[in-house]
């Protein structure tokens, strides 16, 4: 979200009310944000450094008309940052819902991030790193992906997750070795070239390999 009267975003996010489970506010934010619930949300670290708090931010906050000026030695104190992601299929997706402090929040893609607050940008770099870590010992696409899908477009979605490319015979063999894909004996319609296969993932054995893991990786 690009914080208002200022030329620099920041993460959506919020504080963790005294009364309040950490996982409830976080879905809190997520659906105040997005519109969006029954939402995959995973916690994945948490951000305490001394070094991450900048003196200057509540500062510029209050400078900027982001905050009101009686909060600002409130915002000077050190905070830690929990961080959480969020899986969702992108047909699912809302415009975003900008906060009080923003002008106004978008979806941006990873590899062209504006301008971060503080250490934000190394926050969406450590929830990166971690899901491409997990790929390696359980499924994703679930949350991700229609449905019905192909096998070039769960591979284009390990490829963008992975950000390199992937062999296609041993993409598909491991993928099918895993036994999490069921043949749905359908063809993607309205294509020039061959039909490809559609697929669906068999939720039994799905959520059995997230709970028990892969036996190997990528």
């Amino acid at each position: 979200m690009k914080l208002k009267n200022k030329d620099v975003w920041a993460l959506p996010g919020g504080f963790v009310r005294k009364d309040k489970d950490v996982d409830d506010e976080a879905k809190a934010v997520l659906q105040e944000r997005t519109g969006l619930t029954d939402i995959f949300l995973h916690q994945f670290h948490s951000f305490g450094s001394v070094s991450r708090q900048d003196p200057k931010h509540a500062s510029d906050l209050v400078e900027m008309g982001v905050i009101d000026p009686t909060m600002e030695e409130w915002f000077k104190q050190r905070y830690v940052s929990i961080g959480y992601y969020a899986l969702v299929e992108y047909s699912k997706v809302k415009l975003p819902i900008p906060d009080a402090t923003s002008d106004y929040c978008s979806w941006v893609p990873i590899n062209d991030l504006p301008k971060l607050v503080i250490d934000h940008e190394s926050i969406i770099g450590k929830a990166h790193q971690t899901l491409k870590k997990e790929l390696n010992y359980q499924p994703i696409g679930f949350n991700l992906l229609p449905e019905l899908f192909t096998m070039p477009e769960l591979q284009a979605l390990y490829e963008t997750l992975l950000q390199s490319k992937l062999d296609r015979r041993n993409f598909r063999r491991k993928m099918l070795a895993y036994g999490i894909l069921i043949d749905t004996n359908q063809k993607r319609e309205g294509v020039g070239h061959k039909a490809p296969i559609l697929y669906r993932f068999d939720l039994e054995k799905y959520f059995s390999a997230i709970k028990d893991g892969f036996s190997s990786g990528w």
